[in-house]
Order: C-alpha cells, then structure tokens, then sequence
C-alpha cells in the first residue's frame, strides 16, 4: 500500500515528501574493507527501499522482538555497539553515504550481529512509505547535522512535520531518542519535541544519557575540552 492511498495522516500531509528531507549527500572515500562488505555483506544486510511495502520486520529477523530504527547512523560505530550490547532487540539503521553502510557492514561481521540490518536511503521516504504507524518500539537519531549558520537551520531534520511524522510511527510507550552536541540545536529540538502532542517527554528537559547510548571517540574528545552533549527522550503517549 502506497502512502498516498493510505488513511494515515503523517503519510498524506502536504508538507510531508516535497519539503522534508534527512540528509544532504557528501562525497566520501572507501577503504578496502568497507568496499569488500559491501559486496559480500551487503546482500544479505542491507534491505531495498519498496515503496509501498511495509517492513515485515519479523520476516527479516526471523524473531518477534522489540524494533528500532536509527536515523543517520554515520559511520556505524556507535549502532554497533547498541546491537551488540543489545541482542534481544532488532534495530535498522538508515544511512545515505555509502562508506557509512560499508563500515557498519564490516562491524556487523566481525561481531556477528545478526540483529542488525541497513538501509541506503532518506529516511523519510523510508517512514512514508515503508514503515507501518504504531510499529516501532524506539527511534534513536544521534548527533544530527546541526547545520549551525542561522539561514540553514531550516535544514535541521528535527522539525515539526517530521516529528509528527516519527510519533505516528512509534508504538504508545515507543520512544524517540535524540542526542546533539550543539546547544542552539539542542534547544531548538526542545522546543519541537514539546510542541508534539503525541509525545510526553521523560525528564523535566534533557535526559540523562541512558547506559545504551555509548560515548563515541568523538563526543568524548568534547565533554575533556569541556563541550556539552544533550539527550532528549519522549515517549509516545
């Protein structure tokens, strides 16, 4: 069932494919490794994009178990990590850059994380049109593109439309779970994440991190120099 012949309102909202999109394609280079993934692991990990037809996530897995959804996972080290720590939940991870998918490819076999599958396209069109309303059990959206100059920040993916459309997807008692290392940023998705009816928020205002989430080489590069990182965690109501 395509999302435009569908009853739900996330899916048939005016602002919903034409103005939202999750990402802006960069180049980047692959390692060896990364390209030998791809090809041997990635048939078997990484799912087509078919409109229209909703993820059997049971079918993919082989299991019934808790389903989360990553958004821009990067270079993978921290989804790894969650899957590994994590084996009795399911997670698909949406990627766009190709050496992102073959780095999370390489992990997924060195560690045999078979809970574990990847996407290769706009994780709003995946929403739109591939995942099914009320499936999810979590989202997990780490360290967005802040785009920091003021006359971009309408690019930032947490934006209204697009929240309305993530709290349509997740269960009751689903949860997203964003996490950014820019304050203005971190504010900004404060106030979206509130203005969502669908949504409660789970601390008085950001989270504390929870023990799932690791600290990647990066984010603790930032907290020695003194950077802050802010977690926002609301659950669907």
């Amino acid at each position: 069932m395509h999302a435009e012949d569908t009853d739900d309102p996330a899916a048939t909202a005016p602002s919903a494919r034409r103005a939202m999109r999750s990402f802006v394609l960069r180049a980047g280079r692959m390692g060896t490794g990364q390209q030998r993934a791809l090809v041997e692991l990635g048939p078997r990990y990484v799912l087509p994009f078919e409109p229209g037809v909703a993820l059997d996530w049971q079918a993919r897995f082989g299991r019934q178990a808790p389903r989360v959804l990553e958004i821009g996972f990067g270079m993978g080290d921290a989804t790894a990590q969650i899957a590994a720590a994590l084996p009795g939940t399911d997670f698909i991870g949406i990627e766009v850059h190709v050496p992102g998918v073959g780095a999370l490819l390489k992990r997924i076999g060195e560690l045999g994380l078979g809970n574990l599958r990847l996407m290769q396209h706009d994780a709003v069109e995946v929403l739109e049109r591939m995942v099914a309303p009320a499936s999810l059990d979590g989202v997990h959206i780490f360290f967005p593109d802040p785009w920091h100059k003021k006359r971009h920040n309408k690019r930032r993916l947490i934006q209204p439309p697009f929240v309305t459309l993530l709290a349509s997807r997740l269960k009751p008692g689903g949860y997203l779970h964003c996490a950014t290392d820019w304050q203005p940023y971190a504010e900004q998705m404060l106030e979206v994440l509130r203005a969502e009816p669908a949504l409660a928020n789970t601390a008085e205002a950001y989270a504390p991190r929870p023990a799932y989430r690791p600290l990647t080489k990066f984010e603790n590069r930032g907290l020695k120099l003194g950077h802050g990182v802010w977690d926002l965690v609301f659950t669907r109501r």
